[in-house]
């Protein structure tokens, strides 16, 4: 090889790195598109919401909030697995979808994603329209009464608000009705207007209307009780085990599609991480009953692999096979 082809490979080189650079230098140049898949007035939209008004208002980048609901999560997400890795298209993962691969219901896995950070984790509740069961005890004992009649809502189907809909049934020894929805926002207003008789939901998605009388929890599916909503026994010291197969964890996170550059991804995991940790959404977090911490790249990736280890092992053992 001569020396000026050897110069010429060189500057080749060369070049593809300083355009590399200055192309990840200047992303985003256009708008982030931030896929939820779920509907609009759900807890992850609301979120998702919050973090498109901060990230725009903080680092001056503009995210473009997109609802993409169906097949519990499965659809959104498959267009976030679709697009091109430049990191134009971010979308919101969930434990519901872990939920989903961990049955074999989705052609999604978790290797199709790069995993940026963590937006929440969320405790889940037992709620029942503002003139129901006065408490859980009444609750379960109504449910006994009327074995598999009792319906209980879910955002979804097949995942953690179904798997603790089902221990709900279990703690009263009978069955019931699931009744799933495409988000949380619809589960909540059939609640209100009596259509179901319990729902299993986010203090997120469910405070306005908890706030204004029209919903009541009674009852939450933790170990502790929350700070929002103190008064609200957990299911625990009320002598039922939620977790007889393992603990779980309700969460949302950010992800990209797999094959995006690490410096791109890096630079995500900046944007949203500045956001997450904002002053504004922790007080948003608190006001709304979920919690915010710090986990993102590659701690995001070990904790999305052990929350999957947790639900291929619960989800053989709650629901049939399909």
């Amino acid at each position: 090889m001569s020396l000026l082809t050897r110069l010429a490979g060189a500057l080749a080189c060369a070049c593809a790195v300083t355009a590399a650079t200055a192309a990840t230098d200047d992303f985003p140049d256009r708008p982030i598109r931030f896929i939820v898949p779920w509907n609009a007035g759900g807890s992850n939209d609301i979120a998702a919401r919050e973090l498109q008004q901060i990230i725009g208002e903080q680092q001056k980048i503009t995210v473009v909030v997109e609802n993409a609901p169906g097949a519990t999560g499965a659809i959104g997400l498959g267009k976030v697995v679709a697009a091109a890795p430049d990191g134009y298209v971010v979308g919101m993962g969930t434990s519901s979808t872990l939920a989903q691969i961990a049955q074999n219901l989705t052609p999604l896995r978790n290797e199709q994603f790069a995993h940026i950070a963590r937006v929440s984790t969320d405790p889940l509740m037992l709620l029942v329209p503002k003139d129901g069961p006065a408490n859980l005890e009444q609750f379960l004992a109504h449910m006994k009464q009327n074995p598999g009649k009792v319906s209980i809502g879910t955002p979804g189907t097949n995942n953690l608000n179904h798997i603790f809909a089902e221990m709900t049934a279990r703690a009263a020894g009978v069955g019931y009705v699931n009744v799933p929805y495409p988000g949380g926002s619809r589960v909540i207003a059939d609640l209100a207007g009596k259509q179901i008789q319990g729902a299993v939901l986010k203090p997120s998605e469910s405070k306005p209307q908890i706030d204004a009388g029209y919903v009541r929890p009674i009852g939450v599916f933790g170990n502790d009780r929350l700070q929002v909503y103190p008064d609200v026994p957990t299911f625990k010291e009320k002598g039922y085990d939620v977790y007889p197969y393992g603990p779980l964890v309700q969460m949302a996170y950010v992800v990209a599609p797999a094959g995006v550059s690490p410096e791109v991804r890096k630079r995500l995991v900046d944007i949203f991480s500045k956001a997450i940790q904002s002053e504004k959404f922790k007080a948003f977090a608190q006001q709304n009953g979920f919690l915010v911490d710090d986990m993102k790249g590659q701690a995001l990736d070990d904790e999305v692999r052990n929350v999957q280890a947790t639900l291929n092992s619960v989800a053989s053992k709650v629901f049939k096979p399909q």
